[in-house]
């Protein structure tokens, strides 16, 4: 199922998840079974979709807690729990920042802190991420024009952008009004697209991302190399960078096949006019090796973990005495 079928004229990929009951271990009757491979189709998608899951009993317990959680989230946004991390991207060209990506963070009263990876796929599945994602594009906007108005660093900021917003009905000209009314360059904004999304509806992913770009903003594709996409298909989209995710960088200093596969992504990238960022940058050998290929910017550990807002001075200043890359004053 994983190779793309022809309707009208596009490729169409589409996955699958299935859940699987076995009678009479997992019920003994008709609804309990479908309820219980039910709850492990669920478990499927969760773990990554194109997936399938035996259930067992745990899964029940696991099923609870989503609900619990999906009832927190529910009044988040109202209470204004949710934060933003930045982390910076450093260029390879002169050491400088030269941009953030502003990451969604819950910090919940009571929980703490609660893993992007437990409440973000809940804000999906429920079509909550398209309020808070709104959110997200004032605030960031909000937080150019203050660094604007102070004389603070003026660095694009990157968002991530979700496939159920891609698919909400004038999704550019929301951005668009969000941005005139702020009065912020839009050069100073950058949306990030995954793979998977652009595959989804790729007809319609154009035209939004075109009148996205027609605004003078920046897109790129993220986790690039983990989905169904080829450099030689994704130039079909108005794109400005892509970025290397981080499961080809974690060995690329010991791993010869993720160092051939990044070499050769890089090289292709530019022929197509696109920057590359690598993603998951932690060790020195890491930057080393990612100078000599080329690459153009970084983000990682290496530099700095994301900061709220008010760290994100003396995270600079803490880039600068690392001298990784001579970085300037």
């Amino acid at each position: 199922m994983g190779k793309p079928f022809n309707l009208g004229g596009q490729d169409v990929f589409v996955s699958a998840s299935v859940g699987i009951a076995n009678y009479p271990f997992d019920g003994r009757d008709t609804g309990v079974i479908l309820k219980n491979a039910d709850t492990a189709m669920y478990h499927a998608k969760k773990s990554g979709r194109n997936n399938y899951k035996f259930y067992n009993a745990t899964m029940n317990e696991s099923l609870v807690r989503r609900l619990q959680t999906e009832t927190l989230l529910r009044g988040a946004l109202d209470r204004d729990e949710f934060i933003l991390h930045f982390q910076p991207k450093v260029s390879l060209t002169d050491g400088r920042i030269s941009g953030l990506e502003a990451l969604l963070r819950w910090n919940h009263p009571e929980q703490g802190m609660v893993s992007p990876a437990e409440f973000i796929p809940i804000l999906e599945d429920t079509g909550l991420i398209i309020p808070v994602g709104e959110w997200v594009i004032r605030n960031v906007c909000e937080t150019i024009k203050s660094w604007e108005e102070n004389n603070v660093m003026q660095v694009p900021i990157a968002i991530n952008l979700s496939v159920r917003q891609l698919q909400v009905k004038g999704l550019a000209e929301t951005i668009k009004h969000i941005v005139e009314g702020y009065g912020i360059n839009p050069a100073l904004l950058e949306f990030e697209l995954t793979e998977s999304m652009l595959m989804i509806d790729p007809e319609s992913a154009v035209n939004i991302l075109r009148d996205i770009k027609s605004y003078g903003i920046s897109l790129s594709v993220d986790d690039f190399g983990t989905g169904y996409s080829s450099l030689a298909y994704l130039k079909r989209f108005p794109l400005d960078a892509l970025k290397i995710d981080r499961a080809f960088i974690k060995d690329i200093t010991s791993n010869h096949e993720d160092a051939a596969i990044t070499r050769a992504v890089i090289v292709l990238a530019h022929e197509l006019g696109l920057k590359v960022i690598a993603e998951g940058v932690e060790t020195v050998d890491q930057l080393a090796l990612l100078v000599t290929y080329g690459c153009d910017q970084m983000q990682g550990y290496l530099f700095s973990k994301p900061v709220i807002i008010e760290e994100c001075a003396s995270m600079i200043k803490s880039l600068r005495s690392l001298k990784l890359l001579e970085i300037p004053a």
